[in-house]
């Protein structure tokens, strides 16, 4: 669709909206000890590790470095062909929702990869552009994806919560679409909302135990069971599912809280984690082609 973009919904309050602010933002979040402690470099791997990865999605100061962990990780892989972000549908009445325009932040516009969304383009996954107007979920990730990955292309996939086949059926359309391609996939959640810190901790605990042995049904049953507020139950399950015909092997990078950014009763829980793909059978990609800010 040339000649269309989506507009930033939330630069200047989940980040920056001076471009120049943004990189210093983006910097102190690779930075803070909460964070990897270094800057995103040079690829120093020359095989792709990492298959995706889980990010948070709040405002920066709260979540970023936590999201900074599993980015810097990712820089450390040769670019891949697209990067597919899961997003949540926090407004709802989204269903599987594509967009097929370029995404603009304060540092530019995020290329939108055409091909890739005509493969997800199957029912129950469809291009609805407007269901993407007021969500910060994908867009948040968008300047991390601009620091470590300048000139990369993206696909936007916001997913709305539904029962577990139909968000199993979502993953399947997704599975084939990046099967034997150099995607890499994201899914953004927060866990926890507005519950004291061991709270949060105990019951994200959980919730990231079948994540780490990709089980999307374990995931979601005791995501619903247990009444957790991971707004991400959705993306996240559709990743599993997508993927668990694949070898991978999932890590947790670090779990934390918003109250380590600032004093609060109540916090919202963050985890960025990467699902690795094994050492022998990674193999180089190929050339690539031409809300409230807690949560």
């Amino acid at each position: 669709m040339p000649g269309r973009s989506r507009s930033p919904v939330v630069a200047g309050t989940f980040y920056p909206r001076d471009a120049r602010e943004l990189r210093e933002q983006l910097d102190a979040c690779f930075l803070d000890p909460r964070g990897p402690g270094r800057l995103p470099g040079p690829a120093s791997r020359s095989i792709r590790s990492v298959r995706a990865a889980v990010v948070p999605h709040a405002g920066y100061i709260f979540s970023g470095p936590i999201a900074a962990r599993a980015y810097a990780e990712i820089a450390d892989d040769p670019a891949p062909s697209a990067v597919l972000v899961l997003g949540v549908d926090h407004h709802g009445g989204g269903g599987a929702a594509l967009s097929d325009v370029a995404w603009t932040t304060p540092l530019g516009e995020v290329e939108v990869d055409h091909r890739l969304v005509e493969r997800l383009a199957h029912p129950p996954v469809r291009i609805h552009e407007h269901a993407h107007d007021r969500e910060h979920s994908i867009e948040v990730e968008l300047p991390f994806l601009q620091r470590i990955l300048p000139g990369a292309r993206f696909v936007a996939l916001q997913v709305e919560f539904g029962p577990f086949e139909h968000l199993r059926e979502i993953g399947h359309v997704v599975r084939e679409a990046v099967r034997s391609r150099d995607v890499v996939l994201l899914a953004s959640t927060d866990f926890s909302h507005y519950v004291p810190a061991e709270e949060a901790e105990r019951m994200d605990r959980h919730a990231i135990a079948p994540i780490l042995a990709r089980d999307p049904r374990r995931l979601y049953d005791v995501v619903v069971g247990e009444e957790i507020s991971m707004c991400g139950i959705a993306p996240t399950t559709v990743m599993l599912c997508a993927l668990e015909e694949e070898p991978l092997g999932a890590e947790l990078l670090r779990w934390g809280h918003s109250g380590e950014a600032a004093p609060m009763d109540e916090v919202v829980g963050y985890a960025s984690m990467v699902l690795r793909i094994p050492r022998e059978r990674a193999r180089a990609p190929a050339p690539a082609r031409g809300s409230s800010p807690l949560k």
